[in-house]
């Protein structure tokens, strides 16, 4: 098929900066799709009829143009690829059907303004994002590229680094790049005084810390002093072997079943961007510290379902992975979880009570899998020396579906 549609990424600068192909297309067009600022950028010389964005957004008025003879542009900011609406149509429309053309991205300009190695960069959208995200991306030293979502993001920003023990940190903002307006503002997160900059704008970030943060590290099993939780806690160290058993890769679902805290959901997320986690707890309380936990610790996309399996499930995604970390005694939640699970997935469930290790030990018969005994214990001072204080004994069963 024809290319039918053609994205053209827009600068700052307008139509002015567009190279040939860019300006061809547009003058070449029946309809212009894109916002209200982008389409008053465009000449009165183009015939094309200007169609801004619906509220809210919606694909469906360009993807009725559809076919072979139509021919439509839709105007994007600078890479319509990195974060923008050309990789939300690419996802309904195939490529030889969509033709684009990027101007250099926010990003890429403030690599050149800055001097900043793109490689060597975080980079975070805030657009129609949570705050929170930028949680997970904080640690020492860290440059980032921030997308800003309005004019009072750096003020948020700033507040949250400030908030987090990182007030030290070295904010540029840069509003309208590669526009006549572009401007610059330098300051510390905790001396942020600006309460709203230009809407279009940008924010570097050089992570510095104070001498009282405690910045997380990377790996699964973190501290148990991170949570906010009643006792319904996995552990640090039976944490991260659990998490180690259920394997995250990229793009992969899990069900935490019985997720007190969210503790297992919130590192598996944290495992990659792209990993996804739904939360089924029952208690009200135990669903605010869920709701505490995934915003301190970036993974603000963590769902939560509330009630209490195996009736909770039902109607859920189909996982990838299924943590267990109460209810395996309860009738039906083993066999719902596993009838549920995706072929090729793996189902881990901590057992600590005699009758629940029962219920491991039965299901392994049956469904086959791996049971180990997982035992720690902390040297704790007695009198003037110290002895082993053993914790709980947990038994984890893991197994994978065919």
């Amino acid at each position: 098929m024809r290319a039918w549609l053609t994205v053209v990424g827009m600068g700052d600068d307008g139509f002015a900066g567009l190279g040939r192909p860019a300006r061809r297309a547009l003058l070449d067009a029946s309809v212009v799709y894109g916002g209200e600022r982008h389409l008053a950028m465009l000449p009165p010389r183009l015939r094309a009829r200007r169609e801004p964005w619906p509220r809210p957004f919606d694909l469906a008025p360009v993807l009725a143009h559809r076919g072979p003879n139509a021919s439509i542009c839709v105007l994007a900011s600078g890479d319509p690829m990195l974060f923008g609406v050309g990789a939300t149509l690419a996802r309904q429309v195939s490529a030889d059907e969509m033709r684009v053309l990027p101007a250099p991205s926010s990003l890429s300009l403030a690599a050149a303004r800055l001097g900043w190695p793109l490689q060597d960069l975080a980079m975070v959208s805030l657009v129609g994002r949570p705050l929170a995200t930028l949680n997970a991306h904080l640690h020492r030293d860290t440059r980032l590229f921030v997308l800003s979502s309005d004019g009072r993001t750096p003020a948020a920003i700033a507040a949250l680094l400030t908030a987090r023990g990182f007030g030290p940190s070295r904010m540029i903002v840069l509003e309208h790049l590669g526009g006549a307006s572009e401007r610059r503002i330098d300051a510390r997160a905790d001396a942020w005084t600006a309460s709203e900059v230009a809407a279009l704008n940008l924010v570097a970030v050089e992570c510095r810390v104070s001498q009282e943060a405690q910045p997380l590290p990377l790996t699964s099993g973190l501290p148990d002093e991170a949570w906010l939780h009643d006792g319904q806690l996995t552990k640090r160290d039976i944490r991260a072997i659990t998490l180690a058993r259920l394997a995250p890769k990229p793009g992969e679902l899990l069900w935490d079943v019985g997720a007190g805290c969210g503790s297992i959901g919130i590192e598996w997320m944290r495992a990659h961007p792209s990993c996804r986690a739904i939360a089924i707890e029952a208690q009200p309380e135990r669903q605010r510290f869920i709701e505490h936990n995934r915003d301190a610790l970036g993974v603000p996309g963590l769902q939560i379902v509330a009630g209490k399996a195996p009736d909770a499930l039902d109607g859920l995604t189909a996982p990838d992975a299924i943590f267990i970390g109460g209810g395996v005694t309860v009738p039906g939640v083993l066999d719902t979880c596993w009838a549920q699970l995706r072929s090729g997935g793996r189902l881990v469930a901590n057992a600590v009570t005699v009758q629940s290790e029962a219920a491991l030990v039965a299901w392994r018969e049956q469904h086959g899998g791996t049971l180990t005994r997982i035992s720690v214990a902390q040297a704790q001072p007695l009198g003037g020396f110290d002895t082993w204080r053993q914790a709980l004994p947990i038994t984890l069963l893991e197994t994978g579906k065919p």
